[in-house]
């Protein structure tokens, strides 16, 4: 035979499902910002081009400053950023012209940085947090 239920097991019953979605909510998304950055000689068209990429990080000038130190950790000197992202970034270059891209995909970002470069571009470097 079940027993009746007092009022204080109906209010704890009534705070579990109300305390998951605050603590939802308060969690929001799970984004992480990415970040490229090169040694080109400030023009796009060298034919070496030296690069960092950092994902994982909480803000796009955490990523940044990643990108830098990893650029700069691989023997470049005149490392600057290019692209930061949430999700993905690209960067191509051709002899005249260089493209940066960003996007939901590695696919995405790739295509944009290609676009942007026109002509006859390769890219140097992508990838997706």
């Amino acid at each position: 035979m079940m027993g009746k239920r007092n009022r204080f097991q109906d209010r704890r019953m009534l705070r579990l499902p109300a305390l998951a979605l605050l603590a939802l909510a308060l969690a929001g998304p799970a984004l992480a910002a990415g970040a490229i950055a090169v040694d080109d000689d400030g023009d796009g068209r060298s034919s070496e081009i030296g690069y960092g990429i950092s994902t994982g990080h909480g803000s796009r000038e955490a990523a940044a400053r990643g990108a830098l130190a990893e650029c700069r950790r691989a023997g470049n000197d005149e490392c600057r950023v290019v692209v930061r992202f949430d999700a993905c970034g690209a960067y191509a270059v051709s002899r005249s012209q260089f493209g940066v891209g960003w996007g939901g995909s590695e696919r995405a970002a790739r295509a944009m940085a290609q676009e942007e470069c026109g002509g006859d571009c390769r890219i140097v470097v992508s990838g997706c947090d």
